[in-house]
């Protein structure tokens, strides 16, 4: 299946965000400018932007998903094992 979607490089994106951080361009100007979507930068600014956590430490949006996947793993161990202890707990 092809996809008539063009991709933008990764650098694109995190420059098209820094222009909008610095307030240079609207959300549209850069949108009518580069040929993206609005919706495509608003993802692009919520991937991209850094936020500070509980403890301090900043991350991105991308970082911030990968520790959410992380965390449910480990929360799936944790039960499989507690289960498993229960059962080897009865004999």
């Amino acid at each position: 299946m092809n996809s008539t979607r063009e991709r933008y490089p990764e650098e694109t994106k995190k420059m098209i965000v820094e222009i909008y951080q610095t307030g240079e361009k609207s959300k549209s100007e850069l949108a009518r400018e580069y040929g993206v979507s609005r919706t495509s930068i608003n993802n692009w600014i919520k991937l991209y932007t850094e936020v500070e956590t509980e403890e301090g430490e900043t991350i991105n949006y991308k970082e911030l998903l990968a520790i959410k996947k992380e965390n449910a793993r480990l929360k799936q161990e944790a039960e499989i094992l507690k289960k498993a202890l229960a059962i080897f707990a009865k004999k």
